[in-house]
């Protein structure tokens, strides 16, 4: 892969990192601010003379307390996620540490590791086992000095030694595109946003719906109940829909680069057919990774959750697949593989 090409990458990552935090904090922003005006509306006295909404002083909500609370808490979280990321993704996957391998597949693995990190030109990064039989390997990291490869038990039984090169060359590829910077940060944000919508849900089941209901309809200025009725139903339906639509966006930005990552990683093993070869018996292992949560299958080589929408094309499966066609990658990569046994050169990873 060119450099030009490669850099061009890697900056167009460090913006889809910069442009995701950014809509992740202006989405809390909107929880907040959104949440302050529709107590504001809600609390607002009755202007009516002479009627009143009960004995005593009532609480007209003024001060934006939600709205600068969840920001602050969205930077947090950012923060969070952006350093703890990586921990979260091999901690939900169940992965332990290779530091002393003990079977012979184990050395061969952080063998093949350090070979494709010379050939990449990258540091080593750490080595991670997930205790799954279904062959599968992702990579996670923040930045080429803090990276992690994991690649399932059967991933080191089911793959020879170069097939095993050309799926660590492809993770490889994804660090040294910065995929993984941008994609962790994705996987962690998509969790947070997980966690607040399931809590909304509950708070609403626990009669929270009613509570805000009465609220709502209880006054306020002429035409300002529903006002504040519509404005409620936005912000819900914003809230219990983020994490689908944070998942969506995770689908459309992992497709892409999986094709580039298939590209570089066979430029750097110079041989596109083994992992064509990785590819296909990945795709024919009966049953799906169990050990790989929703939330970061877009980080695997292949889609560990088995879902058909991957072996389609067109317009839906873009939107809802994790994966670009399997067979597309593989096709790919024989062309390539062709192309190199005729002219002695891979295609450039465009």
């Amino acid at each position: 892969m060119s450099d030009t090409n490669l850099f061009e990458q890697q900056r167009r990552n460090r913006r889809r990192s910069a442009l995701l935090v950014a809509i992740f904090l202006l989405f809390f922003a909107w929880i907040g601010f959104g949440g302050d005006y529709v107590f504001y509306l809600s609390t607002m006295p009755d202007p009516t003379p002479g009627l009143s909404r009960g004995s005593g002083p009532t609480y007209h909500h003024t001060f934006p307390w939600f709205g600068i609370g969840a920001t602050l808490l969205g930077i947090g979280m950012a923060w969070y996620g952006w350093r703890n990321g990586p921990k979260q993704v091999l901690w939900a996957s169940g992965a332990w540490e290779l530091v002393q391998p003990t079977k012979p597949e184990e050395q061969q693995l952080v063998n093949v590791v350090e070979e494709m990190a010379i050939a990449s030109g990258l540091p080593k990064p750490t080595v991670w086992i997930v205790p799954d039989q279904d062959p599968n390997a992702f990579a996670t990291g923040t930045d080429e000095g803090h990276a992690h490869i994991a690649a399932t038990e059967g991933l080191l039984t089911a793959l020879n030694r170069d097939e095993l090169q050309a799926v660590v060359a492809h993770e490889l590829a994804h660090i040294k595109n910065y995929d993984v910077k941008l994609m962790t940060l994705l996987a962690a944000l998509v969790g947070v946003l997980a966690l607040i919508s399931d809590g909304t849900r509950r708070f609403l089941g626990r009669g929270g719906a009613r509570v805000v209901g009465r609220r709502s309809g209880g006054g306020g200025r002429k035409g300002g109940g529903g006002l504040v009725v519509i404005l409620l139903a936005l912000w819900l339906i914003s809230v219990l829909l983020a994490p689908i639509v944070s998942r969506l966006l995770a689908l459309a930005v992992s497709r892409k680069r999986e094709f580039l990552a298939d590209a570089s990683g066979a430029q750097f093993t110079r041989n596109p057919a083994a992992l064509a070869s990785a590819l296909r018996k990945i795709e024919d292992a009966a049953a799906p990774t169990q050990a790989i949560q929703r939330g970061s299958a877009h980080l695997c080589i292949a889609d560990p959750l088995g879902r058909r929408i991957n072996a389609k094309q067109g317009l839906v499966a873009d939107i809802f697949g994790t994966h670009p066609p399997m067979a597309v990658r593989i096709a790919r990569l024989k062309a390539m593989a062709y192309q190199y046994e005729k002219t002695g050169v891979i295609p450039e990873a465009v």
